[in-house]
């Protein structure tokens, strides 16, 4: 790091100590202070008791579905049954008038950018703390990732670096949902409409999840989820895009299904891929819908509960969500001082696991910028044809989003799901602050 991002650091840890104090009063029931007692890692008796508890994510609602699927004549997805009943309980998250299925969250973000007219040399502002995911069809659209930087107490789009980054260039923004905790949609949408800017939604972290009291996608142009694996709701993968925008709208299902317009058979216009979703994914999906509302509402309370259980620990600085906000707690990532603790986070975290605290170092390894291709730019067989032919003059190894780096650099991140119950996550929270007074300088 040069000095400019020493100097970050200081101003990080500063501004985000007043955070932590503010979550620390927001929930009255407190978890008490882990004992003071010989860690685990030392032969000491584990904080968390209980075993981590199964996670049953599909039953007789998902096989009632593929039931009806076995007597289908087609498994194509356009007016299929099963697709049209996703979208429909889609609706009653996301009210959208245009609604796309496709094969992953990937493929629903660059059906987005593609939808949005985002052509060579545009520009498009998002988060270096990303899965490469959301800027893969940003780049075979041939247009240009702007990295801003991030906020040092939700992990999302800093909307002052934000303004920082926009150029003439400018066509897009995508606000990445990190975590399932919203970003700051007010502020970029006012910037987004004072530069005649598209704001897409990455929320494939984030179903279920509100910003102000509203569904994800009711700020943005268009909005893109995941149902890779791992999500909050799960085909296995797939992925949905939704918009009520008069114009990108329609366009979804033409970039979704390789230009083809299925309503009047139109001629081809434009470049698209085939990313359609089958019928039998469109099945589970359905059934998963009915489920959201309360694996979000499970999540959410107890991703509260955790940050009751760590506030006001020395060194530590609690993730934030806005006070009108719903985080859906995709996962729980905290950060540390690492100036106020005698060892490193690597320390930290081999303790923390030693308690059955299933601590990770960070989330991804790098920001995006800094991965290989991005600093070699060789997106294209070793080419960035958008770059070598003048278009832009992006230089990813000049990039620096230091809250960003230090964040990945001092994050510490525990899963949270919605089949743990409060006593686990107490014992979590009792491990957590167990090895933080450890060692604490």
């Amino acid at each position: 790091m040069n000095e400019d991002s020493q100097i970050t650091r200081r101003e990080f840890v500063a501004g985000t100590a007043t955070a932590s104090a503010a979550v620390a009063t927001g929930f009255p029931n407190a978890l008490p202070a882990a004992p003071n007692e010989k860690l685990a890692i030392d032969g000491g008796t584990r904080a968390v008791t209980e075993a981590v508890p199964a996670w049953n994510r599909w039953g007789e609602p998902e096989a009632e579905r593929l039931d009806d699927l076995i007597g289908q004549s087609s498994l194509f997805y356009w007016k299929g049954p099963q697709t049209t009943a996703f979208i429909e309980r889609f609706r009653r998250h996301c009210p959208a008038t245009h609604v796309q299925t496709c094969s992953s969250g990937t493929a629903a973000l660059h059906i987005a950018v593609a939808a949005a007219g985002i052509g060579p040399g545009d520009e498009v502002i998002t988060s270096p703390i990303t899965d490469i995911g959301t800027v893969i069809g940003v780049l075979f659209q041939q247009a240009v990732p702007v990295f801003a930087d991030v906020e040092p107490d939700t992990h999302n789009l800093d909307p002052a670096d934000v303004a920082r980054k926009i150029t003439p260039r400018t066509k897009a923004i995508i606000a990445v949902h990190l975590a399932g905790n919203p970003c700051d949609m007010s502020r970029l949408r006012e910037l987004a409409d004072r530069h005649k800017l598209v704001l897409i939604e990455d929320a494939a972290q984030a179903w279920g999840a509100q910003c102000q009291g509203k569904p994800l996608g009711t700020f943005g142009d268009i909005v893109c989820f995941s149902m890779m694996n791992s999500k909050h709701i799960s085909t296995g993968d797939g992925g949905v895009v939704a918009s009520s925008h008069e114009k990108f709208g329609p366009l979804l299902q033409r970039f979704g299904d390789k230009g083809t317009d299925r309503v009047d058979r139109s001629p081809l216009q434009w470049l698209a891929s085939n990313y359609r979703m089958s019928e039998a994914q469109a099945a589970i999906g359905a059934a998963q819908l009915d489920r959201l509302a309360g694996i979000v509402s499970q999540r959410n309370r107890l991703g509260r509960l955790f940050t009751a259980g760590i506030s006001g620990l020395p060194g530590v600085i609690p993730h934030r969500e806005r006070e009108a906000d719903r985080s859906s707690c995709w996962f729980y990532m905290f950060r540390i001082d690492p100036k106020k603790f005698r060892c490193d986070r690597a320390q930290l975290v081999k303790a923390m696991k030693a308690e059955r605290v299933g601590a990770i170092a960070g989330y991804i390894r790098r920001p995006l910028y800094a991965e290989k291709m991005f600093q070699e730019h060789s997106f294209f067989a070793g080419q960035w044809p958008v770059r070598d032919s003048g278009q832009t003059k992006t230089d990813y190894r000049k990039v620096n989003c230091p809250v960003a780096e230090f964040t990945l650099e001092t994050g510490i991140r525990l899963r949270l799901t919605e089949n743990m119950t409060e006593e686990y996550v107490r014992q979590l929270a009792l491990g957590v602050s167990k090895v933080i007074r450890h060692y604490a300088a």
